[in-house]
């Protein structure tokens, strides 16, 4: 009988490894893994980012196409929701870019039947990328399914139309050759809002001190802090921007109550008051 060479029997163990080898490539991995992960999360956000400035940038495409259809005309921003009731504030049903109460509607009719929606057929537009938040009860509690909206327009644009003295706190533009101060290029049209404040289709902010002293510096509506503590907007000339925030947006009030500005979060405030601001001289 013969039997292997030496050399063969020798071989038989030569591609095991010993404890100290797997020790070691298991530190390795988890050395690249701890360099690899932060990178990928990081793109992520970055490919979210871009997803979400793409439909906002969808939605100023529809504003513009609706515009350039009616005699200059913005598209109507008049769907304004009371909360406290569970409906519409009188007077305040549309037409609308959109009707979507955003934090209770899991029905896209109220999306579809908006005068923006006949531009770009597609629901998903509606939706930041980076929103998890979920349809919520009446009562408050959250169910499993995701929102439909991410995005309000601003409340100067084509909003509510205040008069007398209120109208010196609430800019409104009517129509597209009203826009002056800002310039179409410096007023915000669309807003990636935050979760915790989006109701209805309407984002507004107090833009000056001298109308109103008790309204000037709380925040009405709250932008998102998604995007790397950010937010993404459009604007009336058509381009579409990220904004980094200096101070975590964090709502701490009951949803569409006033929140003041923290002592450390002014220059966030007073540049989210630049794309509103219009010249009352």
């Amino acid at each position: 009988m013969k039997t292997a060479p030496d050399s063969a029997v020798r071989g038989k163990g030569r591609f095991a490894f010993t404890l100290v080898e797997l020790l070691v490539v298991i530190a390795i991995m988890a050395i690249l893994a701890a360099l690899l992960l932060p990178a990928i999360s990081q793109s992520k956000v970055r490919a979210q980012t871009i997803a979400c400035l793409d439909n906002v940038k969808q939605l100023q495409l529809g504003f513009h196409l609706y515009t350039g259809e009616n005699n200059d005309f913005l598209p109507p921003n008049n769907f304004v929701y009371d909360n406290s009731v569970g409906q519409p504030f009188p007077g305040n049903v549309g037409p609308s870019w959109c009707t979507n109460v955003a934090p209770f509607d899991p029905n896209p009719a109220s999306i579809q039947n908006g005068l923006l929606f006949q531009y770009n057929n597609s629901v998903a537009i509606y939706h930041c990328p980076a929103d998890r938040s979920t349809i919520l009860t009446s009562g408050g509690v959250a169910l499993s399914q995701m929102r439909l909206r991410s995005y309000n327009m601003s409340q100067s644009v084509n909003g509510l139309n205040y008069l007398g003295s209120a109208a010196q706190f609430f800019p409104h533009y009517s129509k597209f050759t009203d826009i002056k101060t800002p310039s179409p290029t410096g007023l915000i049209v669309f807003i990636d809002e935050h979760e915790d404040t989006i109701l209805d289709d309407q984002f507004g902010i107090p833009v000056n001190v001298d109308a109103d002293a008790k309204e000037y510096g709380n925040w009405w509506d709250m932008p998102a802090n998604r995007h790397g503590q950010g937010c993404n907007f459009s604007f009336a000339d058509g381009h579409t921007q990220h904004w980094r925030w200096k101070v975590p947006k964090v709502v701490n009030v009951p949803r569409v109550n006033e929140q003041p500005v923290g002592d450390d979060e002014w220059d966030d405030y007073n540049r989210m008051q630049s794309g509103f601001l219009q010249s009352f001289d």
